[in-house]
């Protein structure tokens, strides 16, 4: 199988953020960038399936800077074959702008699945991947938790609300990766090595400005400072009463 796997590069949700100097952007000095969590999901995905084919291509795609590339070399670690790093200063705030640039990459050949995971952290918009699939006019199914394809169909569950809803769908196919898909595996000292050496094409491209524009970000409010009501029994009342009046959760 012929699979393109679209990834990004994300602060790591340990990180301790800030808001740089103009109130619009992260200051990204001292941020440890990995690749999106999400994304691991698919990278797996699509080294299991060419696995199971017993031949095929995984290409591993990404939207970014220039220090992106140590991002793809993580996807290569785990196995895939090769890579493309659309560079760009900065990734566009329109996620319709990053879809064409994905999908003008993605048009130059032919896949069996194009996967990206479900969204990614730093965002959570999680429309490329159903943007890139309607450009490309291509099938798609997001949130996939279960996979099983044979032939040119697939069938896809997600879980709903209250339930798992099954899809079945034709290939090729754009799929967009949950958690519980499968267990991403961790790159082995070999696969590190070998990721040095493996193919990584850098292309330089140029985003559009597109229609959303970041007015501002704020940090959440600070918590406000705890309150000792009293002790034992009967602090019961005056607790009550406060949830009641003053936090009215009750």
């Amino acid at each position: 199988m012929k699979i393109a796997v679209c990834i990004k590069r994300v602060p790591d949700s340990e990180t301790r953020v800030k808001i740089a100097a103009d109130g619009k952007s992260l200051d990204e000095a001292g941020i440890k960038f990995v690749l999106n969590p999400y994304d691991e999901f698919a990278v797996e995905e699509a080294l299991r399936r060419k696995e199971q084919a017993g031949a095929g291509e995984v290409a591993v795609i990404c939207l970014g800077p220039a220090a992106a590339q140590e991002t793809i070399r993580t996807a290569l670690a785990m196995g895939a074959d090769r890579g493309v790093l659309l560079q760009a200063d900065k990734i566009p705030i329109d996620p319709f702008e990053t879809a064409k640039l994905i999908a003008a990459e993605l048009k130059g050949a032919t896949w069996d699945l194009i996967l990206f995971g479900r969204m990614a952290i730093d965002d959570y918009n999680t429309q490329v991947g159903p943007l890139v699939a309607e450009l490309l006019g291509l099938p798609c199914v997001t949130a996939v938790s279960h996979l099983d394809i044979e032939g040119t169909k697939g069938v896809a569950e997600r879980e709903i609300e209250g339930g798992i809803e099954v899809v079945e769908f034709p290939l090729p196919a754009v799929l967009t990766a949950d958690k519980g898909l499968n267990e991403p595996r961790y790159p082995a000292l070999k696969g590190i090595m070998a990721a040095k050496k493996k193919s990584l094409e850098v292309k330089p491209v140029q985003a559009g400005a597109g229609t959303l524009e970041i007015v501002a970000l704020t940090p959440p409010p600070d918590r406000k400072e705890g309150k000792i009501v009293g002790e034992g029994a009967g602090a019961v009342g005056e607790l009550v009463r406060l949830l009641r009046e003053e936090a009215k959760v009750l």
